[in-house]
């Protein structure tokens, strides 16, 4: 990645996603099959990625299409680390007959958080992404934790995650879905708050969730307040 902050969007994963979110993706997370995404729908993703100019990264999580990723399981670090090798495999598999490369990594739900804080768990996510993406990878994540540390070990190149349509409590972390006010969703809200995380120097790269009411706006906003502090 570059020394710019870029925009990150989760993508790929509920059906009638709209395409314009490619457009004002830097990087798009894709969906590789363990909470959502199938081979259709990452062959459209990574189609849209070569069409609008976006990296494809790809965005494995727990083996939990039921519950969407947002569920904490119980697996052997030796099995995770399997399970998201098989999913970045697949995604970068199919990146490559489109002739295109799969940039990044970012776990999704539950195991971002939990590889934040667990290390075991942290290596696991590390080392299968490696396994399927090789070293040149970026691993994207919280700006402190056991993934940033893993990420370290493993000496892969680390990208300081911040959310530009989530809140945060007074603790710095996310707000849990399902609290109030924990899903930002006025634009003009999301793009300050993205400008703020940009400006203070915390992150590299900020994200906006695809499936968030009214993700286009967001996006469009954050993308234009992005490149504003950019051009300086």
């Amino acid at each position: 990645m570059s020394a710019r902050v870029l925009l990150n969007v989760d993508l790929g994963e509920v059906p009638g996603e709209p395409d314009l979110l490619y457009t004002y993706a830097h990087v798009a997370n894709i969906a590789c099959g363990g909470h959502a995404g199938d081979g259709a729908s990452m062959r459209r993703a990574v189609q849209l990625c070569r069409a609008r100019g976006a990296l494809v990264g790809a965005h494995p999580s727990y083996p939990d299409p039921d519950g969407f990723g947002r569920r904490a399981l119980a697996i052997a670090p030796e099995a995770l680390r399997a399970s998201v090798a098989e999913q970045c495999g697949r995604l970068a598999k199919i990146a490559g007959a489109m002739g295109a490369d799969v940039a990044t990594m970012k776990p999704h739900g539950a195991l971002y958080h939990a590889a934040t804080e667990q290390a075991a768990l942290a290596d696991a996510v590390v080392g299968g992404a490696a396994d399927a993406l090789g070293p040149a990878v970026v691993v994207v994540g919280p700006a402190r934790g056991e993934l940033a540390a893993a990420a370290g070990r493993a000496h892969l190149v680390y990208a300081r995650e911040g959310f530009a349509d989530r809140a945060t409590g007074a603790d710095g972390k996310l707000v849990p879905r399902g609290h109030v006010g924990a899903l930002l969703t006025d634009p003009a809200v999301c793009a300050e708050h993205a400008r703020a995380l940009a400006s203070r120097g915390d992150v590299d790269t900020v994200c906006v969730h695809g499936d968030t009411p009214g993700s286009v706006s967001i996006a469009r906003a954050v993308r234009a307040a992005l490149d504003s502090l950019a051009e300086g």
